[in-house]
């Protein structure tokens, strides 16, 4: 089973689980430092949310949106989504075995024609011994940042340019 993932930044990580534990009728999953992630049953989805600077987050939609993603279940299932995004002739990052998100995983971004970064990935290790926070590396719409994205490595070539624009103009 996928689920959906929205990743949002938030001001005040405490009111924001109880505002979204209310909404969604669950208690976060997984709950640190500046960060809480909801497994949502129904509707499916995967909700996280990361706490920045109320001045880097700001008010309203604007600074609102981390990244989103597709969660799926294996590693076979994000190499599929892999290839079939490549055959396409979208760029793709593919990163395997990275801590983020206080959890192990593989995964390929892509980014929408607006630059809004997407993720497909899966979980390998929910609890590794290593955890890694969230981290905010690459502007996202000129804006906020989304987590456990690649810096240094990001492909800034033209056949890349969909993934990368708004982001190399910010960098």
């Amino acid at each position: 089973m996928s689920r959906v993932q929205l990743a949002l930044n938030v001001a005040d990580l405490d009111a924001s689980v109880a505002f979204y534990s209310t909404v969604f009728g669950v208690q976060p999953h997984k709950r640190r430092p500046g960060y809480a992630n909801f497994v949502v049953a129904d509707p499916a989805l995967k909700l996280v949310l990361i706490e920045v600077p109320a001045e880097a987050r700001g008010t309203g939609p604007v600074g609102a949106l981390n990244h989103l993603g597709v969660e799926v279940d294996s590693p076979e299932e994000v190499h599929a989504a892999t290839a079939r995004l490549v055959e396409a002739e979208l760029a793709t990052f593919e990163e395997s075995d990275t801590t983020c998100c206080y959890a192990l995983q593989d995964k390929v971004w892509i980014s929408d024609p607006a630059g809004a970064p997407w993720e497909i990935y899966t979980v390998k290790d929910d609890d590794p011994a290593n955890p890694q926070p969230a981290t905010t590396t690459l502007p996202l719409l000129e804006a906020a940042a989304p987590c456990c994205s690649p810096a240094a490595t990001v492909d800034t070539s033209a056949a890349a340019a969909p993934l990368t624009a708004g982001i190399a103009a910010d960098r």
